[in-house]
């Protein structure tokens, strides 16, 4: 009898797309393509593929890439055996524009999981948390408390202001979100022109509440060489502990 209810609450679930915005410039590796760099022997991006396909509660993948990345993200999405991958599409002027274009994409998902590709150490169990979270409250996002004191500065660099640590967070991914909210969210901030950095600020437009869970201090977003090497240790510390 257990397994009956456990199929019949799997088929009840609402249907995700997980899409992953990787068709950024990487202006801040010097150069280095950090969506395809290797990190320890396996690329970036499909450490990150990988962590969604064996999420549960991800159905399906879609990839927003640059054109010239297109043929071989598909490869190598072949290579992995990441069969959830649907489509691997071509991004966008910019990072909404990009998850955009993937949202419109998903079919008739109702849940939508936007995942930066350049996070290679998130987990399937972290995706899952989130995307059950999204699915009772319509949006959702992991985030990690703030550690260093941060100031906010005038344009001459003089400081404003200091800010409460204790009631700031440090926002991850992957954000989940109701479908034709987050497609109503970045369409308005695409023609609006607004300077959103992430798609929790594209939602919090519209006036909707997003609600977080706790994140993983190791699911680090690769940025700068820097963020590589101290991946590569986190790797290796996560491995060590199997």
């Amino acid at each position: 009898m257990i397994p009956f209810f456990k199929r019949a609450r799997e088929a009840r679930r609402p249907r995700c797309a997980a899409l992953v915005a990787a068709a950024g410039s990487a202006s801040r590796m010097g150069g280095v393509d950090k969506q395809l760099t290797e990190l320890d022997g396996v690329p970036v991006l499909v450490r990150t593929l990988l962590a969604l396909e064996n999420a549960r509660r991800v159905d399906t993948i879609v990839v927003a890439a640059r054109e010239d990345q297109l043929v071989e993200i598909s490869r190598l999405c072949r290579e992995y055996g990441i069969t959830k991958c649907a489509k691997v599409v071509r991004g966008g002027e910019n990072r909404v524009h990009s998850v955009l274009l993937a949202a419109l994409e998903a079919g008739d998902a109702e849940l939508l999981a936007v995942q930066d590709g350049a996070r290679p150490l998130t987990t399937p169990q972290l995706i899952d948390e989130v995307i059950a979270l999204a699915e009772r409250c319509g949006a959702a996002a992991p985030a990690v408390q703030v550690k260093d004191t941060v100031k906010q500065v005038r344009s001459d660099g003089a400081v404003e202001r200091t800010l409460d640590r204790s009631a700031l967070r440090a926002v991850q991914t992957p954000q989940v979100f109701q479908a034709d909210l987050l497609k109503a969210a970045l369409q308005s901030a695409l023609e609006s022109g607004a300077a959103v950095t992430d798609d929790c600020g594209a939602v919090e437009r519209l006036g909707k509440t997003v609600y977080l869970t706790e994140g993983d201090e190791t699911n680090l977003k690769i940025t700068t060489p820097a963020d590589l090497i101290l991946a590569e240790a986190l790797l290796r510390a996560r491995e060590e502990r199997l």
